[in-house]
């Protein structure tokens, strides 16, 4: 790719990112902020690090299935269970169970971001982060940091810059939830190349204790409690 096309990609990346900031996070302003990066070094780079984590290489070959949750269902599981946990979240938020935008996955970088987009709450779930500014933060510091998926990566950094410039009372909050997901991502297995699908009846804190999470955010002031109420 050429130097110009990178500036123009780079461009276009702090437009989106604006627009995004606009708009308060709306998920179709983040999804072309994502999609922006599809084609790029960077998200390359990304995939070559998934493949490189247990699981990764052989989810990316199969082309694993995009997540497709069906909602009525996964409401009828135990409380306590992963399906029941993120089916509550989803509906909380007042989400459309069929929300994710479509892509095409025929390519590596392109299934990656679908895979990363269609799994993101569960994510919310498992390491207990909450859906406001800095439980976001927190969670998207987890792939950041383990895979370097770039919107991620782009989003974090400037979420903390802007909170550190222009909201400074907002900062000390939004940078112990990230410093939280930077921990959580060194510890636990890669959350990415994760077959949550397998698994939605299985006890939160059982997977927690698999992938390694010790200390899930639930219970700070940038978690999920806050939300949904404590895990029976």
């Amino acid at each position: 790719m050429s130097r110009f096309q990178e500036a123009l990609r780079a461009t276009n990346s702090l437009r989106l990112l604006a627009a995004a900031g606009r708009s308060g996070g709306e998920l179709s302003s983040i999804a072309d902020l994502i999609d922006n990066f599809l084609g790029s070094p960077q998200l390359a780079a990304s995939v070559e690090r998934f493949k490189a984590v247990p699981g990764g290489a052989e989810m990316l070959s199969q082309r694993y299935p995009p997540l497709q949750p069906d909602i009525d269902s996964l409401r009828q599981l135990p409380p306590d269970s992963l399906g029941r946990r993120y089916a509550d979240l989803i509906l909380s938020l007042g989400y459309d169970p069929e929300f994710f935008r479509p892509r095409d996955v025929s390519t590596d970088d392109r299934w990656l971001t679908q895979r990363i987009a269609t799994t993101h709450d569960i994510h919310h779930v498992v390491a207990g982060f909450g859906t406001e500014t800095a439980g976001e933060n927190g969670v998207l510091a987890i792939t950041a940091a383990q895979i370097g998926f770039p919107g991620y990566v782009l989003l974090t950094s400037a979420g903390q810059l802007a909170a550190f410039r222009f909201q400074p009372e907002r900062f000390p909050l939004l940078s112990a939830s990230q410093a939280h997901g930077h921990a959580i991502a060194r510890r636990a297995q890669c959350m990415a190349a994760v077959k949550w699908e397998e698994g939605w009846e299985k006890p939160v804190r059982q997977w927690r204790e698999e992938l390694g999470i010790s200390d899930p955010a639930d219970a700070e002031p940038y978690g999920l409690d806050a939300q949904l109420g404590p895990l029976p």
